[in-house]
Protein backbone atom coordinates (compact mmCIF):
# COMPACT_ATOMS: atom_id res chain seq x y z
CA UNK A 1 0.00 0.00 0.00
CA UNK A 2 2.72 2.29 1.21
CA UNK A 3 4.69 2.01 -2.25
CA UNK A 4 1.06 2.82 -4.35
CA UNK A 5 1.23 6.12 -2.01
CA UNK A 6 4.52 7.06 -2.48
CA UNK A 7 3.80 8.79 -5.84
CA UNK A 8 0.84 10.13 -4.94
CA UNK A 9 1.99 12.26 -1.79
CA UNK A 10 3.76 15.38 -2.59
CA UNK A 11 7.48 15.20 -1.68
CA UNK A 12 7.78 17.35 1.08
CA UNK A 13 5.39 15.07 3.41
CA UNK A 14 8.84 12.50 3.49
CA UNK A 15 11.29 14.70 5.04
CA UNK A 16 8.67 15.75 8.09
CA UNK A 17 9.70 14.45 11.57
CA UNK A 18 6.02 13.92 13.56
CA UNK A 19 5.98 16.18 16.27
CA UNK A 20 6.15 14.06 19.69
CA UNK A 21 4.17 15.57 22.46
CA UNK A 22 4.64 15.23 26.26
CA UNK A 23 3.71 11.78 27.70
CA UNK A 24 0.10 11.94 29.22
CA UNK A 25 -0.29 10.84 32.71
CA UNK A 26 -3.14 8.75 31.76
CA UNK A 27 -0.77 6.82 29.44
CA UNK A 28 2.07 6.45 32.02
CA UNK A 29 -0.26 4.99 34.59
CA UNK A 30 -1.74 2.78 32.34
CA UNK A 31 1.87 1.42 30.94
CA UNK A 32 3.14 1.15 34.37
CA UNK A 33 -0.29 -0.08 36.61
CA UNK A 34 0.01 3.34 38.59
CA UNK A 35 -1.62 5.67 40.01
CA UNK A 36 -1.17 9.51 41.28
CA UNK A 37 1.48 10.26 38.20
CA UNK A 38 2.25 14.28 37.95
CA UNK A 39 3.34 15.76 34.60
CA UNK A 40 5.88 18.33 34.71
CA UNK A 41 6.38 17.98 30.88
CA UNK A 42 4.01 20.21 28.88
CA UNK A 43 4.64 23.36 30.66
CA UNK A 44 0.66 24.04 31.77
CA UNK A 45 -0.12 26.00 34.38
CA UNK A 46 -0.25 23.63 37.92
CA UNK A 47 -3.05 25.47 39.17
CA UNK A 48 -5.21 24.56 36.37
CA UNK A 49 -7.79 27.91 34.42
CA UNK A 50 -9.29 30.48 35.94
CA UNK A 51 -12.53 30.03 37.72
CA UNK A 52 -13.88 32.94 35.12
CA UNK A 53 -13.25 30.87 32.40
CA UNK A 54 -14.39 27.41 33.56
CA UNK A 55 -17.53 29.53 34.23
CA UNK A 56 -18.14 30.77 30.93
CA UNK A 57 -17.18 27.86 29.68
CA UNK A 58 -19.98 26.06 31.70
CA UNK A 59 -22.75 28.63 30.95
CA UNK A 60 -21.54 28.22 27.31
CA UNK A 61 -21.94 24.44 27.00
CA UNK A 62 -25.78 25.04 26.61
CA UNK A 63 -24.83 26.58 23.00
CA UNK A 64 -22.59 23.58 21.90
CA UNK A 65 -25.78 23.68 18.87
CA UNK A 66 -24.53 26.78 17.46
CA UNK A 67 -21.63 27.39 15.26
CA UNK A 68 -18.85 29.62 16.78
CA UNK A 69 -18.29 33.60 15.98
CA UNK A 70 -16.08 32.86 12.91
CA UNK A 71 -14.49 35.87 13.70
CA UNK A 72 -13.94 35.43 17.47
CA UNK A 73 -15.57 39.56 17.27
CA UNK A 74 -15.37 39.43 21.29
CA UNK A 75 -12.38 37.73 22.34
CA UNK A 76 -11.29 40.30 19.64
CA UNK A 77 -12.83 43.33 20.98
CA UNK A 78 -11.50 42.24 24.64
CA UNK A 79 -7.44 41.82 23.54
CA UNK A 80 -8.20 45.52 21.60
CA UNK A 81 -9.30 46.68 24.87
CA UNK A 82 -6.04 44.75 26.75
CA UNK A 83 -3.49 45.72 24.46
CA UNK A 84 -4.61 48.92 22.56
CA UNK A 85 -4.23 48.06 19.24
CA UNK A 86 -7.36 47.96 17.10
CA UNK A 87 -9.56 44.63 16.40
CA UNK A 88 -7.90 44.32 12.78
CA UNK A 89 -4.83 43.65 14.30
CA UNK A 90 -5.80 40.08 15.90
CA UNK A 91 -5.58 36.69 14.40
CA UNK A 92 -7.17 34.16 16.73
CA UNK A 93 -6.27 30.60 16.14
CA UNK A 94 -6.55 26.47 17.19
CA UNK A 95 -3.21 27.18 19.64
CA UNK A 96 -0.58 29.21 18.21
CA UNK A 97 0.44 26.27 16.59
CA UNK A 98 -2.84 26.94 13.77
CA UNK A 99 -1.32 30.64 13.38
CA UNK A 100 2.16 29.57 12.46
CA UNK A 101 0.82 27.22 10.09
CA UNK A 102 -1.32 30.23 8.58
CA UNK A 103 1.32 32.57 8.53
CA UNK A 104 3.48 29.74 6.45
CA UNK A 105 0.58 29.28 4.10
CA UNK A 106 0.20 32.61 3.71
CA UNK A 107 4.20 34.11 3.05
CA UNK A 108 5.90 30.63 2.37
CA UNK A 109 6.62 29.08 -1.40
CA UNK A 110 8.88 26.66 -2.64
CA UNK A 111 12.60 28.01 -1.86
CA UNK A 112 11.81 30.58 0.23
CA UNK A 113 14.17 30.39 3.52
CA UNK A 114 12.68 30.40 6.88
CA UNK A 115 15.15 31.41 9.58
CA UNK A 116 15.39 30.28 13.57
CA UNK A 117 17.36 29.84 16.05
CA UNK A 118 17.74 25.93 17.64
CA UNK A 119 16.86 24.40 19.50
CA UNK A 120 13.92 26.06 20.16
CA UNK A 121 10.37 25.18 18.84
CA UNK A 122 10.61 22.72 16.40
CA UNK A 123 7.28 23.47 14.41
CA UNK A 124 8.94 26.68 12.49
CA UNK A 125 10.74 23.96 10.96
CA UNK A 126 7.43 21.98 10.34
CA UNK A 127 5.73 24.23 9.23
CA UNK A 128 7.93 25.59 6.46
CA UNK A 129 9.01 22.37 5.15
CA UNK A 130 5.10 21.55 4.09
CA UNK A 131 5.51 24.38 2.04
CA UNK A 132 8.74 23.21 0.55
CA UNK A 133 10.35 25.97 2.36
CA UNK A 134 13.96 26.22 3.71
CA UNK A 135 15.19 26.03 6.88
CA UNK A 136 18.07 28.36 7.98
CA UNK A 137 19.11 27.02 11.84
CA UNK A 138 20.94 29.00 13.51
CA UNK A 139 22.63 27.67 16.54
CA UNK A 140 22.11 29.03 19.90
CA UNK A 141 24.97 30.98 21.95
CA UNK A 142 25.67 30.58 25.84
CA UNK A 143 21.73 29.13 25.44
CA UNK A 144 20.40 32.31 23.74
CA UNK A 145 19.41 33.17 20.48
CA UNK A 146 22.21 34.41 18.71
CA UNK A 147 20.30 37.59 17.01
CA UNK A 148 24.26 38.69 14.75
CA UNK A 149 24.95 35.22 13.38
CA UNK A 150 21.37 35.24 12.75
CA UNK A 151 21.82 38.36 10.66
CA UNK A 152 24.37 37.09 8.79
CA UNK A 153 22.04 34.23 7.56
CA UNK A 154 20.02 36.88 5.70
CA UNK A 155 19.84 36.26 1.86
CA UNK A 156 17.33 37.57 -0.44
CA UNK A 157 15.33 34.04 0.21
CA UNK A 158 14.52 35.06 3.54
CA UNK A 159 10.75 35.31 3.97
CA UNK A 160 10.27 34.78 7.95
CA UNK A 161 12.18 34.94 10.62
CA UNK A 162 11.25 33.44 14.17
CA UNK A 163 12.76 34.90 17.71
CA UNK A 164 10.97 32.55 20.26
CA UNK A 165 11.52 35.07 23.21
CA UNK A 166 11.51 33.69 25.67
CA UNK A 167 12.78 30.60 24.18
CA UNK A 168 11.67 27.02 24.77
CA UNK A 169 13.82 25.23 25.83
CA UNK A 170 16.01 27.04 27.26
CA UNK A 171 14.11 29.79 29.01
CA UNK A 172 16.39 32.51 27.76
CA UNK A 173 15.56 35.95 26.43
CA UNK A 174 16.85 38.31 23.90
CA UNK A 175 17.51 41.85 25.44
CA UNK A 176 16.56 45.21 24.21
CA UNK A 177 20.16 46.26 22.69
CA UNK A 178 20.89 43.10 20.80
CA UNK A 179 16.99 43.05 19.75
CA UNK A 180 17.26 46.54 18.76
CA UNK A 181 20.26 46.40 16.85
CA UNK A 182 18.95 43.46 15.40
CA UNK A 183 15.98 45.27 14.04
CA UNK A 184 17.21 48.13 13.12
CA UNK A 185 19.78 46.45 10.36
CA UNK A 186 16.99 43.83 9.17
CA UNK A 187 15.45 44.44 5.96
CA UNK A 188 11.67 45.56 5.57
CA UNK A 189 10.18 42.91 3.64
CA UNK A 190 11.51 40.35 6.15
CA UNK A 191 8.91 39.20 7.99
CA UNK A 192 9.84 38.47 12.03
CA UNK A 193 7.70 36.39 13.90
CA UNK A 194 8.19 36.89 17.81
CA UNK A 195 6.41 33.32 19.90
CA UNK A 196 5.94 35.21 23.15
CA UNK A 197 4.18 32.20 24.36
CA UNK A 198 5.79 32.23 27.44
CA UNK A 199 5.75 36.40 27.85
CA UNK A 200 3.71 36.69 31.33
CA UNK A 201 6.46 34.51 33.36
CA UNK A 202 9.47 37.14 32.27
CA UNK A 203 10.70 39.15 35.41
CA UNK A 204 13.85 40.08 33.56
CA UNK A 205 13.89 44.01 32.85
CA UNK A 206 15.46 43.90 29.80
CA UNK A 207 13.15 42.10 27.99
CA UNK A 208 11.70 43.43 24.96
CA UNK A 209 8.38 42.40 23.61
CA UNK A 210 7.95 42.51 20.02
CA UNK A 211 5.14 44.95 20.55
CA UNK A 212 7.22 47.84 20.23
CA UNK A 213 8.50 47.57 16.79
CA UNK A 214 4.87 46.68 15.90
CA UNK A 215 4.15 50.19 17.47
CA UNK A 216 6.94 51.64 15.64
CA UNK A 217 5.63 50.26 12.41
CA UNK A 218 7.73 47.33 11.45
CA UNK A 219 6.86 44.08 9.73
CA UNK A 220 6.23 41.97 12.63
CA UNK A 221 3.65 39.29 14.16
CA UNK A 222 3.60 39.14 18.17
CA UNK A 223 2.28 35.81 18.69
CA UNK A 224 0.91 34.88 22.48
CA UNK A 225 -1.55 32.18 23.87
CA UNK A 226 -4.42 31.01 26.31
CA UNK A 227 -2.40 27.37 26.84
CA UNK A 228 0.64 28.81 29.56
CA UNK A 229 -0.35 31.26 31.57
CA UNK A 230 -3.94 31.04 30.97
CA UNK A 231 -4.17 27.32 31.83
CA UNK A 232 -6.37 26.40 28.70
CA UNK A 233 -4.18 24.42 26.85
CA UNK A 234 -6.94 21.42 26.89
CA UNK A 235 -8.84 24.00 24.49
CA UNK A 236 -6.56 25.49 22.27
CA UNK A 237 -5.98 28.74 21.57
CA UNK A 238 -3.56 31.23 20.34
CA UNK A 239 -3.51 34.76 19.18
CA UNK A 240 -1.34 36.85 16.95
CA UNK A 241 -0.69 40.93 17.23
CA UNK A 242 0.08 42.64 13.60
CA UNK A 243 -0.38 44.81 11.35
CA UNK A 244 -4.42 44.72 9.67
CA UNK A 245 -2.39 44.46 6.45
CA UNK A 246 -0.97 41.31 7.31
CA UNK A 247 -3.55 40.16 9.60
CA UNK A 248 -5.76 40.78 6.34
CA UNK A 249 -3.41 38.35 4.20
CA UNK A 250 -3.38 35.95 6.85
CA UNK A 251 -7.07 35.30 7.39
CA UNK A 252 -7.72 34.88 3.73
CA UNK A 253 -6.21 31.11 4.15
CA UNK A 254 -7.69 30.55 7.75
CA UNK A 255 -10.56 27.66 7.77
CA UNK A 256 -14.36 29.34 8.82
CA UNK A 257 -15.04 28.74 12.46
CA UNK A 258 -11.25 27.78 12.97
CA UNK A 259 -11.55 28.35 17.16
CA UNK A 260 -14.41 27.05 18.81
CA UNK A 261 -17.34 28.78 20.86
CA UNK A 262 -15.54 27.16 24.14
CA UNK A 263 -12.05 28.24 23.70
CA UNK A 264 -13.37 31.63 22.69
CA UNK A 265 -15.57 32.66 26.05
CA UNK A 266 -12.99 30.57 28.21
CA UNK A 267 -10.33 32.66 26.43
CA UNK A 268 -12.18 36.27 27.20
CA UNK A 269 -13.03 35.03 31.04
CA UNK A 270 -9.29 34.32 31.70
CA UNK A 271 -8.05 37.53 30.14
CA UNK A 272 -10.17 39.69 32.53
CA UNK A 273 -9.10 37.25 35.33
CA UNK A 274 -6.06 39.50 36.70
CA UNK A 275 -5.94 37.93 39.90
CA UNK A 276 -5.54 34.10 38.41
CA UNK A 277 -2.87 35.86 36.46
CA UNK A 278 -0.69 37.31 39.91
CA UNK A 279 -1.34 34.17 41.24
CA UNK A 280 -0.03 32.04 38.69
CA UNK A 281 3.14 33.83 38.41
CA UNK A 282 3.83 34.52 42.19
CA UNK A 283 2.99 30.32 42.08
CA UNK A 284 6.59 30.17 39.05
CA UNK A 285 8.70 32.29 41.18
CA UNK A 286 8.66 30.80 44.02
CA UNK A 287 8.76 27.09 42.42
CA UNK A 288 11.35 28.73 40.35
CA UNK A 289 13.45 29.79 43.32
CA UNK A 290 12.90 26.42 44.88
CA UNK A 291 14.19 24.73 42.06
CA UNK A 292 17.35 26.77 41.66
CA UNK A 293 17.92 26.26 45.65
CA UNK A 294 17.90 22.19 45.17
CA UNK A 295 19.72 21.99 41.70
CA UNK A 296 22.54 23.53 43.87
CA UNK A 297 22.44 21.73 46.79
CA UNK A 298 22.97 18.41 44.30
CA UNK A 299 25.55 20.15 42.18
CA UNK A 300 23.44 20.10 39.33
CA UNK A 301 24.01 22.86 36.48
CA UNK A 302 20.97 24.97 35.03
CA UNK A 303 20.27 27.56 32.89
CA UNK A 304 18.28 30.35 34.38
CA UNK A 305 14.95 30.73 32.88
CA UNK A 306 12.55 33.66 32.01
CA UNK A 307 9.44 30.72 31.85
CA UNK A 308 7.53 28.40 33.80
CA UNK A 309 10.46 25.59 33.13
CA UNK A 310 13.94 24.62 33.64
CA UNK A 311 16.65 23.17 31.50
CA UNK A 312 19.02 21.16 34.05
CA UNK A 313 22.10 19.35 33.33
CA UNK A 314 22.17 15.57 35.34
CA UNK A 315 25.99 15.07 33.50
CA UNK A 316 24.07 11.66 32.74
CA UNK A 317 21.77 9.83 29.90
CA UNK A 318 18.75 11.92 29.94
CA UNK A 319 16.68 8.86 28.76
CA UNK A 320 17.53 6.70 31.47
CA UNK A 321 16.80 9.30 34.36
CA UNK A 322 13.39 10.07 32.24
CA UNK A 323 12.30 6.09 32.20
CA UNK A 324 13.94 5.74 35.87
CA UNK A 325 11.10 8.97 36.84
CA UNK A 326 8.36 7.74 35.39
CA UNK A 327 8.76 4.64 37.96
CA UNK A 328 8.57 7.18 40.20
CA UNK A 329 5.38 8.36 38.59
CA UNK A 330 7.37 11.85 37.24
CA UNK A 331 6.93 12.83 33.97
CA UNK A 332 9.76 15.47 32.61
CA UNK A 333 10.69 15.95 28.74
CA UNK A 334 13.89 14.94 28.06
CA UNK A 335 16.76 17.03 26.02
CA UNK A 336 17.71 14.41 23.46
CA UNK A 337 15.31 15.48 21.64
CA UNK A 338 16.92 18.95 21.52
CA UNK A 339 20.18 17.75 20.90
CA UNK A 340 21.02 17.89 24.89
CA UNK A 341 21.14 13.82 25.20
CA UNK A 342 21.97 14.90 29.33
CA UNK A 343 19.77 17.56 29.95
CA UNK A 344 15.74 17.46 30.92
CA UNK A 345 13.18 20.03 30.43
CA UNK A 346 10.89 20.66 33.71
CA UNK A 347 8.03 22.47 33.86
CA UNK A 348 7.67 24.38 37.34
CA UNK A 349 4.89 22.69 39.22
CA UNK A 350 2.78 23.43 42.87
CA UNK A 351 5.46 23.57 46.01
CA UNK A 352 4.21 19.91 46.63
CA UNK A 353 5.05 19.15 42.99
CA UNK A 354 8.19 20.36 42.93
CA UNK A 355 9.11 19.09 46.05
CA UNK A 356 8.32 15.33 44.81
CA UNK A 357 10.08 15.82 41.66
CA UNK A 358 13.41 16.89 43.67
CA UNK A 359 12.96 14.27 46.17
CA UNK A 360 12.61 11.34 43.09
CA UNK A 361 15.14 12.90 41.25
CA UNK A 362 17.42 12.52 44.03
CA UNK A 363 16.44 8.59 44.42
CA UNK A 364 17.49 8.20 40.69
CA UNK A 365 20.88 10.12 40.26
CA UNK A 366 21.86 7.95 43.32
CA UNK A 367 20.40 5.11 42.14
Amino acid sequence: MGSIMEGKARSEVFSLKPYVPGKPVEEVERELGITGVIKLASNENPLGPSPLAVARVQEALKQLNVYPDGACYYLRRALAEHYGFSEDSFLVGNGSDELLRLITETFVGPGDEVLYGVPSFSEYGFMALIMGGVNVEVPLKDMRFDLPSMLDKITDKTKLVYICNPNNPTGTITGRKETDQFMKSLRDDVLVIFDEAYYEYVTDKDYVSGLEYLSQGRNVIVLRTFSKIYGLAGLRIGYGITTPEIAGLVNRVREPFNVNLLAQTAAIGALSDKEHLEKSREVNIQGREFLYREFSRMGLEYVPTEANFIFVDLKTDCRRVFQALLREGVIVRTGDIFGYPTYIRVTIGKPEENQRFIAALERVLQA
